[in-house]
């Protein structure tokens, strides 16, 4: 299945609406009452779980297993936790380029911009296609990849043995190494009605996992706790990790994916790298027979990536909703 690549409106880049300085943002990019930002009160802090990847090397079992542990309880209570890595750097400046989630005609849109940089599948990357300048953006991009990309696959060996599988079992079922990978520049512009938009709607990843680094300068970042939306305050030189709606589905739900939104800013631009490491797009996914009982079947049909994507883009961003309504009736 391929997904529709023509958008029924023009795509306006948020970034032209912000330097016009205008006051008021376009109805287009006015979200409803309920789904607005509130302005009567700041939203608390909230440190995610921070989480030292260098005990998965350890000599010493126990600092492994605790390792371990702190990922598995990360997935099943926050699906969502960041990493220290020594590649995880805080990013600099980039232009934004454009802006659409979602292609409904009449859709409310987000008050950002993003660029998407393909590494895999390999027939995807085009180099020409990525930005010249700085010179060594190229060569950077194409280093960070191949560090992410193993990242991925660590994490995946550790969720499959952390569930109780083969620990190839998820690898081989995202499509061993032919699996999606690509880079999303974010970039959020001062916005003058901060309280009437967000800058990405509330949703959770349709992808695998979410390699995310956030701007450690202007915070921005909410994840939804306990009915509550709580802003994240990320450690610096750190990455975050967020677990996409497909873990959630070979899981069973075991691990569940994290709705996430983020809000704007009136005075600051807030620049994040986000990086998807997916499915095979092609594979049909559902849940691990190994975590399928008579007292806990399996909650979601097959499906492949491609086709809950194109669900998923029709659509926009709609919280935790889509991947929930996918849930087999019992």
């Amino acid at each position: 299945m391929t997904c529709p690549v023509d958008w029924p409106e023009p795509v306006v880049r948020v970034q032209s609406l912000s330097e016009s300085g205008k006051p008021v943002i376009p109805e287009r990019y006015i979200k409803p009452p309920s789904d607005r930002p509130s302005v009567n009160s700041s939203p608390p802090d909230v440190n995610i779980p921070l989480i030292d990847m260098a005990g998965l090397t350890s000599g010493d079992p126990d600092v492994r297993r605790v390792t371990m542990n702190e990922i598995s309880e990360a997935c099943r209570e926050w699906g969502f936790f960041q990493v220290k890595q020594k590649y995880a750097n805080s990013p600099i400046t980039y232009e934004g380029y454009g802006s659409r989630l979602g292609f409904q005609k009449g859709a409310i849109l987000d008050w950002s911009d993003y660029y998407f940089l393909h590494y895999l599948p390999s027939c995807l990357k085009d180099h020409h296609k990525w930005p010249a300048n700085p010179p060594s953006l190229r060569e950077i991009v194409e280093e960070y990849s191949k560090e992410i990309v193993r990242l991925g696959s660590v994490l995946l060996e550790v969720f499959s043995i952390n569930l109780g599988l083969k620990p190839d079992y998820l690898q081989n079922a995202f499509g061993g190494e032919d699996i999606g990978a690509c880079l999303r520049v974010n970039f959020y512009p001062k916005c003058p009605q901060p309280d009437l938009t967000l800058g990405l709607s509330s949703h959770s990843d349709p992808g695998g996992i979410t390699f995310l680094l956030p701007d450690e300068n202007v915070s921005g970042l909410q994840v939804r706790r306990a009915q509550e939306w709580v802003t994240v305050k990320p450690a610096r030189h750190a990455i975050i990790v967020n677990i996409g709606d497909q873990i959630q589905v070979l899981s069973n739900a075991i691990y569940k994916s994290v709705e996430h939104r983020v809000i704007v800013n009136p005075d600051k631009e807030r620049v994040s790298l986000a990086y998807f490491y997916n499915p095979k797009s092609d594979l049909l996914l559902h849940p691990a027979p190994e975590l399928v009982t008579p007292t806990t079947p399996a909650l979601y049909p097959p499906m492949t990536f491609d086709e809950y994507r194109l669900f998923i883009r029709t659509r926009g961003p709609q919280g935790k909703s889509q991947v929930e309504s996918l849930k087999s009736p019992k």
